[in-house]
């Protein structure tokens, strides 16, 4: 007896959710709280993002985020290196360098202040450039926000983080990496 209750009880749970459809995770749009690396490279420096949305073709907003402790000085240029399989359009004029309040469990990541910058995106579409009109200061977390369709495909994508600081050697030096992950 009992257990003919308990198929008939079964089949009615299976039977009320077969109409049910399930809803991708918001959280995914925040690198996790632990990453796996093959090859571990002392080099290697883990960034913050956060994204809109994680889903492919969808229109999302990315904020590739550089806080306070991620750099020791100012800088006047910020390249990210793209990998060529990236297949979205950049379009300078989607995007904007602006100071930041980072999202927590609570709130999201969003610009409180636009800083004026020329940002130019290369023939291949394999670097940003950022020039700020003047040089970032130290203080405070910065992003660069840029507004696209996510790539098309389940993959990961790594963007690095190249900056510049004032002075008289104009070279730039590797800040970290930034590893996203489309579902």
């Amino acid at each position: 007896m009992f257990r003919k209750l308990f198929l008939a009880g079964a089949l009615a749970a299976s039977s009320a959710l077969v109409g049910l459809q399930s809803t991708p995770a918001i959280a995914q749009g925040t690198p996790g709280l632990l990453e796996f690396r093959w090859d571990t490279d002392p080099s290697y420096r883990k960034l913050y993002y956060y994204l809109t949305s994680t889903l492919e073709n969808d229109r999302a907003e990315w904020y590739l985020t550089l806080r306070e402790k991620d750099r020791k000085t100012a800088f006047m240029k910020l390249t990210i290196t793209v990998p060529d399989y990236f297949d979205s359009k950049l379009k300078p004029g989607r995007m904007a360098l602006c100071r930041v309040s980072k999202g927590s469990m609570l709130s999201r990541s969003r610009c409180l202040e636009e800083i004026p910058a020329t940002i130019e995106v290369n023939e291949k579409q394999t670097a940003i450039e950022v020039f700020p009109d003047q040089p970032v200061a130290v203080e405070g977390d910065y992003a660069l926000r840029i507004k696209l369709f996510n790539p098309q495909g389940q993959r990961m994508y790594q963007l690095n983080a190249l900056i510049q600081a004032p002075g008289d050697v104009p070279m730039s030096g590797y800040v970290g990496s930034w590893l996203i992950d489309m579902d």
